[in-house]
């Protein structure tokens, strides 16, 4: 099977756990695929709906570490027309931790979605606003079917596989809309690059032999 492989780097990246509040912020090791599904409206320039899409991708870092960072905490206050932010801001440190020298391999069949790439409308990030990311290269590769999977640097859908690895339910996209709300969220297997998995799963694998793992693909309705 014919796919396009695009290569993402970022200096940084972090994935906050989610419904996770503390003064310490972990990161997952590999990023959600409404991540993902966010580098793709950010390439596109408008919100993707009505539409199959299948992507597989791989992800991994060169070292974690933490830092330290300053939040302004906003209070709240009830108006007439409702709850509103307040002109009061609390400043507050928290630790919050963050992966460094990180590369995405992202895997797409769909022409269209691939063009994008090529000429992004907005800037590429990869977890947080200052996680800046951009695109090395791009090449059209030959992924072949491979059974007995050997998965590693990606998330992979927990229900009906039962995967090992740091368990999260994580949602597949998000709405646009104002607050946003998650979307098809449900439990994933969070696999990290340096602690692969032999699966009984059908995986593909890439001509170009980039990395030590198969891959998953992921069949998304939006």
């Amino acid at each position: 099977m014919k796919a396009t492989r695009i290569k993402i780097n970022t200096w940084t990246s972090s994935f906050r756990f989610p419904n996770l509040m503390s003064a310490f912020q972990p990161t997952l090791d590999v990023p959600p695929i409404s991540t993902i599904m966010g580098l793709i409206n950010a390439a596109a320039g408008y919100y993707i709906q009505n539409r199959e899409i299948s992507l597989g991708y791989y992800f991994e870092y060169s070292m974690k570490s933490v830092d330290l960072e300053s939040i302004y905490q906003i209070s709240l206050h009830r108006t007439k027309s409702g709850i509103s932010p307040s002109n009061i801001a609390i400043p507050n440190v928290i630790q919050r931790e963050f992966l460094y020298d990180c590369q995405l391999y992202l895997f797409l069949a769909d022409n269209e979605i691939i063009d994008y790439f090529y000429n992004p409308r907005y800037p590429l990030l990869l977890g947080r606003s200052s996680d800046l990311a951009g695109i090395e290269s791009i090449k059209e590769v030959e992924i072949d079917t491979v059974l007995n999977a050997k998965l590693a640097g990606q998330v992979i859908p927990f229900n009906g596989n039962y995967l090992p690895g740091v368990i999260q339910a994580l949602p597949r996209y998000f709405t646009n809309t104002i607050p946003r709300k998650n979307i098809g969220t449900e439990p994933f297997s969070v696999i990290s690059y340096d602690n692969p998995i032999n699966s009984n799963l059908t995986g593909y694998k890439s001509n170009l032999n980039e990395f030590d793992s198969d891959l998953f693909f992921h069949h998304l309705r939006l």
